[in-house]
C-alpha cells in the first residue's frame, strides 16, 4: 500500500477534502505524475488477469462497501434521473414519420450473431427489458459480467463487435469511442499493466432482436467508456453514456479527447457578465469547502450521473439558459451537441430539437475558475439532458488533487429517457 493514500490504495482523502486555497498543479503535464513502475501499487498487480485483479481489489473494505451500495441502487426499480423526484411526462417525441433513414446497424448485428457459437449467443443476448441494461460500470475491476469480453474473443468476433458499434454511431462519434478505448490501452502501456487495461478490455451485449422496425440495442462498457445504444421507432438513444480518460491530455502523443469541448465551455464561462457569474458559478473551486457534506464522492468526485445513478434526484443549479444572450445560448448548444456527437447526424438533430424545446428550463452550472487555469466541473441540465464534465484526482497517476489530464464525462436523458425507456413507453 502506498503511504500517501488513506481511503485505500487508489483513492486518497485529499480528493474529497475542502480547501480554501486554489486547486492548482505546478504543471499540466501528466508525465510528472507517473508512478515508478516498481511502485508497490503497480508492481503488486502486474501480470494479473482482469479477474485476478478484480479478486485482489475485492479484498478492500472501501470497495466492498461501494459495491454493496451499487448493488442496492441496481436493485431499485427504474425511475430515471429527475430534478425533484417527479418524472415529467411528454418531454420526448417519437421520430417524425419517414424520418428514419437506412440503418446499417441491424445487419451488422446479425453478422455478428452469425459468427457466434450457441453458447456465445446465449451469453451475449438479453431481452429488451432485461435488468442487465443497468449493470454497466466504469472501473477496471469487474462487477457485472454482462455479455462477452472483447479481449477474450477471436479476432473475427472482436472485429464484428466493433463493426456493430461503428454501424450504430456517427463517424466522428465512433472515432471518439475508439479514442477512449485506445487511451485506455495507452494508460495500460504507461503503467505496464496491459492485462488489466487495454483497448479491448470491454464487455459487449445485445438486447432484443436486431431490427430496422422493432426496438433493440446494445451495451458496451469497461474502463472509461460505457455506451448504451437503443433504437426505438426510428429514433436512437445513446444514454447513459460515460466517456473518460487518464491521461486525457497526452502531451502531443495522442489527441486530447475533450479539448474542443473544454475550450467551448471555457469560452462560455468567460463570457458571463458579473451578474450571470453570480448565478452560474456555484462553487469557486472543485474542492470548495462550502460544498455540503457528501457532494464529493471518493470514486465519482463531483459527477452525479455515473454508474448505478439511474434514479438520482439532481436539483437544478446555476444559471437558467433564458438568462443567457443568444451568443451564449449558441455556445451552450454547441457544447450539448458535442455530448451528443455519438448519434448519427440525423439522430443528433432530433435530440437537439428536444433540447431546443426546453431552452426556458435548461440550466448551466460551473465549479472553479473560468479561465482554464484550474480543474473545473460543469453541468448542462434540462428535462431532456444531463451532461457533465469533471476533472479528477489521479487513480493510476499520483496527483492527489484534481487535474485537467484526468477527465470524466457523463450523459443522461432524464425523466426516464435513459436506455430508451421513455420512447419505448410511447410505443406501448
Amino acid at each position: 500500500m502506498t503511504s500517501n493514500n488513506d481511503i485505500d490504495d487508489f483513492f486518497s482523502s485529499d480528493r474529497v477534502s475542502g480547501r480554501e486555497e486554489a486547486v492548482e498543479l505546478a504543471s499540466t503535464s501528466y508525465h510528472e505524475h507517473l508512478l515508478d513502475l516498481d511502485d508497490p501499487l503497480l508492481a503488486g498487480v502486474r501480470g494479473m488477469s482482469y479477474e485476478e485483479f478484480t479478486a485482489d481489489r475485492y479484498q478492500n473494505q472501501f470497495l466492498r462497501e461501494l459495491l454493496d451500495y451499487w448493488r442496492g441502487l441496481y436493485d431499485e426499480p427504474f425511475v430515471g434521473v429527475t430534478s425533484d423526484g417527479q418524472v415529467r411526462e411528454g418531454v420526448y417525441r417519437p421520430a417524425p414519420a419517414g424520418a428514419a433513414g437506412a440503418d446499417p446497424a441491424p445487419a451488422a448485428a446479425e453478422g455478428l450473431l452469425a459468427l457466434l457459437t450457441p453458447e456465445q449467443r446465449e451469453r451475449m443476448s438479453y431481452p429488451m427489458d432485461a435488468p442487465e441494461w443497468r449493470g454497466w460500470s466504469n472501473p477496471e475491476f469487474v462487477f457485472f459480467r454482462n455479455g462477452l469480453r472483447i479481449e477474450d474473443q477471436s479476432e473475427a468476433v472482436a472485429q464484428a463487435i466493433l463493426g456493430v458499434i461503428e454501424a450504430s454511431l456517427s463517424p466522428e462519434g465512433y472515432a471518439r469511442a475508439r479514442e477512449a478505448m485506445d487511451l485506455n490501452g495507452y494508460l495500460g502501456e504507461l503503467v505496464d499493466l496491459p492485462t488489466i487495461m487495454n483497448n479491448r478490455s470491454y464487455w459487449f451485449s445485445l438486447f432484443g432482436t436486431p431490427s430496422e422496425t422493432e426496438p433493440w440495442g446494445w451495451q458496451l462498457f469497461g474502463h472509461h467508456l460505457a455506451l448504451n445504444f437503443v433504437s426505438v421507432g426510428g429514433r436512437h438513444v445513446i444514454a447513459p453514456q460515460f466517456i473518460g480518460a487518464e491521461p486525457a491530455l497526452s502531451d502531443g502523443e495522442r489527441p486530447p479527447i475533450f479539448d474542443a469541448r473544454e475550450q467551448l465551455a471555457i469560452e462560455l464561462a468567460e463570457s458571463l457578465t458579473p451578474g450571470q457569474r453570480a448565478s452560474a458559478i456555484v462553487y469557486r473551486s472543485v474542492l470548495d469547502p462550502a460544498m455540503p457534506e457528501g457532494r464529493i464522492h471518493p470514486a465519482d468526485e463531483r459527477h452525479v450521473a455515473g454508474a448505478f445513478r439511474d434514479n438520482r434526484v439532481v436539483p437544478y443549479e446555476g444559471i437558467r439558459a433564458s438568462e443567457l444572450d443568444d451568443a451564449q445560448w449558441r455556445l451552450l448548444r454547441r457544447i450539448a451537441e458535442d455530448f451528443l456527437l455519438l448519434l448519427r447526424s440525423d439522430q443528433r438533430e432530433l435530440a437537439l430539437a428536444d433540447f431546443d424545446a426546453q431552452r426556458s428550463d435548461t440550466w448551466f452550472s460551473w465549479y472553479g475558475a473560468t479561465d482554464g487555469s484550474q480543474p473545473f466541473y460543469f453541468r448542462i441540465q434540462s428535462p431532456v439532458i444531463l451532461a457533465e464534465l469533471d476533472h479528477h484526482a489521479g487513480v493510476w497517476l499520483n496527483n492527489r488533487l484534481p487535474a485537467r489530464f484526468h477527465v470524466h464525462t457523463t450523459l443522461r436523458m432524464p425523466n426516464g429517457g435513459d436506455y430508451g425507456k421513455a420512447l419505448l413507453a410511447l410505443k406501448r
